[in-house]
């Protein structure tokens, strides 16, 4: 998806509880001369294995304070007013998506958008009660709802969507929604109290839900999974970023909380677009890295869409290791715990905004083209969205599926599975979608995988026939 800058709060550090510093008295000569300006967030990583008491000081000494630690990946959410933050804990550990996006604009004299209107509550009276399941050609092309009297998903099933919030109140969802494991995550630490996670500026969360979970019910729209649950961890602003910090918080928060899946169709970047190029993005990278992986192993597969630059995406490599130094790493997609999803239209060839990448995308499925979108549930009602951001959740739905089908499968057997059933897809013969002459992307691979539509287009009606029986083999 297409991000804006997030505004950006002024502070002054003034006092120890806030930041680490003292102004009221001159500074001891042990204690660091905090300099004073914007106060804002970073994510800050540490040696494995640190305690917390000695993360706290190390933040604290650089004239920080910390807002969370995350012991079991060593990975803190920081703030501080002095500029030389970073440089005091050192560049190679600390990050700040906020301090990035400001000198971007201060070297462009570019100002930041303002954000759009607050959404009103849906009133579910005015919700458009028609059935609309004919309008929906994507459901259709994963085979889902087509074998009545089979599993809808298991309310066992919680799915993290981590996003700009779901709508408590829209008829489709209200029934779905887990409140109990919904929090709002953009401050780095999670906030469990709905006013925190709710959505306020963007619907985007909310159509991502609906395609996974809508309920079945005769009205509007019907999800992949209706049966299953979905948590609101709301991760993108209200200028639609996605901070690194706010990204480990809700990773580490659908683990905390045992959820089977999240979905994430954002990219984490406080750039331009996707890709992350250099070492200088190298805490990114890391804290990404660890999170998923650590999730992974509490047990939670995490979805993510490749994208929507059109760019040839580099496998991301583990933590403990530097990121991409050439290429275009997006992440979580491009991580190798992650399930990565691009996007075909409803003529079932890649779509010309979908990024791609041999060895990244893992499975393809509807996203969309312009006229012809995937129709979901927003605040209010129902509208059609195009996008990587949309093919993720079906994907996401396939899996929640699967997940009720077999409940003690863990997130590799579930992957491998989804990898099996799908329908695999060959590389076009021609895709010049333009029509003048150049092929606009170029499809590496073979039928039964290939950087446009890795293993194929998912199967909802495999994910509950017999033959959706996990491989044993982890």
């Amino acid at each position: 998806m297409s991000l804006l800058a997030r505004p950006l709060r002024a502070a002054v550090c003034t006092v120890l509880v806030l930041s680490g510093c003292v102004t009221a008295s001159p500074a001891a000569a042990d204690e660091p001369s905090c300099g004073h300006g914007r106060n804002l967030r970073y994510v800050v990583t540490f040696d494995r294995g640190t305690p917390e008491s000695t993360a706290r000081a190390q933040v604290t000494g650089a004239c920080g304070a910390t807002t969370v630690y995350y012991p079991q990946i060593a990975v803190a959410v920081a703030t501080s007013g002095d500029p030389s933050f970073g440089t005091r804990v050192g560049l190679d550990r600390a990050f700040s998506a906020q301090a990035e996006r400001l000198a971007a604009q201060r070297a462009t004299e570019v100002k930041p958008q303002p954000a759009r209107a607050t959404l009103a509550a849906t009133d579910p009276a005015r919700v458009p009660t028609a059935d609309l399941s004919d309008r929906q050609w994507d459901m259709k092309m994963i085979n889902a709802g087509r074998a009545p009297g089979v599993s809808d998903g298991s309310r066992d099933v919680v799915v993290g969507v981590l996003d700009s919030g779901i709508d408590p109140d829209h008829p489709d969802l209200s029934g779905a929604l887990d409140r109990d494991d919904s929090a709002g995550c953009l401050t780095g630490a999670p906030d469990r109290s709905p006013s925190a996670w709710v959505p306020t500026t963007s619907v985007h969360g909310t159509h991502v839900a609906g395609i996974i979970a809508a309920a079945d019910d005769g009205h509007g729209v019907t999800g992949v999974a209706p049966g299953v649950r979905v948590a609101s961890v709301k991760v993108i602003d209200d200028r639609g970023y996605a901070d690194p910090e706010a990204a480990v918080c809700g990773l580490m928060w659908a683990a905390s909380r045992h959820m089977r899946l999240t979905n994430s169709s954002f990219f984490v970047n406080p750039w331009t677009l996707s890709c992350i190029r250099g070492d200088d993005r190298g805490v990114v990278h890391e804290a990404l890295a660890r999170a998923v992986e650590y999730s992974t192993s509490a047990g939670t597969l995490n979805v993510a869409a490749a994208t929507n630059e059109a760019v040839d995406l580099t496998p991301s490599a583990r933590s403990g290791s530097p990121g991409a130094g050439s290429g275009c790493e997006a992440l979580p997609a491009a991580l190798r715990d992650v399930v990565a999803v691009s996007a075909v239209g409803s003529d079932r060839v890649k779509a010309g905004y979908s990024s791609y990448g041999l060895g990244v995308i893992d499975v393809t499925a509807p996203g969309g083209e312009t006229g012809e979108c995937v129709l979901s549930t927003v605040p209010g009602g129902y509208a059609p969205l195009c996008g990587t951001s949309m093919a993720a959740p079906h994907v996401t739905g396939v899996l929640a599926l699967l997940a009720s089908a077999h409940r003690d499968a863990g997130p590799r057997q579930l992957r491998r599975t989804l990898d099996n059933q799908a329908m695999p897809m060959p590389c076009p013969a021609d895709y010049d979608l333009t029509g003048d002459g150049t092929q606009d992307a170029y499809c590496a691979g073979y039928e039964g995988f290939n950087g446009f539509y890795g293993h194929g287009m998912v199967d909802a009606l495999a994910a509950v026939a017999p033959r959706g029986r996990p491989d044993p083999a982890r």
